[in-house]
């Protein structure tokens, strides 16, 4: 884990902290005639190879470079203005992927190992639980008080800004609760409900409020239960 941990941040250090803005323009402008590619490439095998601190480490870390070097390139020529967002989200996780690629060959274990890790599978499934299947769950839930009309003409909010709202909640309630921080639940709660409801205050609807609140309350109750299930779950693993 910490073998990953420094390769993550030497990640961070070489494509936001120490990555100009004039090299990423300068990147999207040239693509592989980029002189800033290389230098980037080259700056992501230095840092691995410090961080790490280990002679036996620099053909690995040659390897992160070059894949690196490879990810940026098909990122560079595929991307367009409108999927931008999309292609850094791809990149981004295409190289955290081979981060872990590179631990797990360094430590000469296999996929096998990852695989096998009971608390890996009960954690991505509690935190998957809480994502867009706990969304549709409350949606079908309190869609028979659905003030739809009254949502379509009064609402100006970004478009599906309460979903990813919903989504962000329940797994910052889950980490709370993983972390014995259950204060936390109820400032959270407290934050949402002074910007939430202070709006619909204004609205004068009693019942968009209503439905707005039924919402709330089922989110944040899936997310404590979720949580202390995984939390119970933990405890049992021998």
């Amino acid at each position: 884990m910490i073998l990953f941990i420094k390769l993550l941040l030497a990640h961070l250090l070489g494509d936001f902290i120490w990555q100009p803005n004039s090299w990423v323009a300068d990147k999207e402008t040239k693509k592989h005639k980029s002189v800033y590619l290389y230098a980037h490439i080259l700056l992501h095998g230095v840092l691995a190879t410090v961080l790490v601190g280990e002679i036996s480490f620099i053909p690995y870390a040659i390897l992160i470079a070059v894949t690196h070097g490879i990810v940026d390139l098909i990122k560079l020529n595929f991307q367009k203005a409108k999927t931008k967002r999309t292609w850094f989200v791809v990149d981004q996780i295409a190289h955290i992927l081979i981060l872990i690629g590179v631990v797990l060959l360094y430590q000469n274990k296999t996929i096998v190992n990852f695989w096998s890790n009971n608390e890996f599978w009960i954690l991505i499934t509690g935190f998957l639980l809480v994502t867009k299947p706990s969304s549709i769950f409350i949606k079908t839930i309190i869609s028979i008080w659905s003030p739809e009309n009254q949502i379509s003409q009064k609402d100006n909010s970004l478009a599906s800004a309460g979903n990813y709202i919903g989504i962000l909640e329940r797994l910052l309630v889950v980490c709370f609760i993983l972390t014995a921080h259950f204060e936390a639940i109820g400032f959270l709660l407290a934050a949402k409900s002074i910007f939430r409801f202070g709006d619909l205050k204004e609205a004068k609807d009693r019942k968009l409020t209503e439905y707005v609140m039924i919402g709330t309350l089922i989110s944040f109750g899936i997310a404590i239960i979720v949580g202390l299930s995984i939390q119970a779950l933990l405890l049992q693993l021998p």
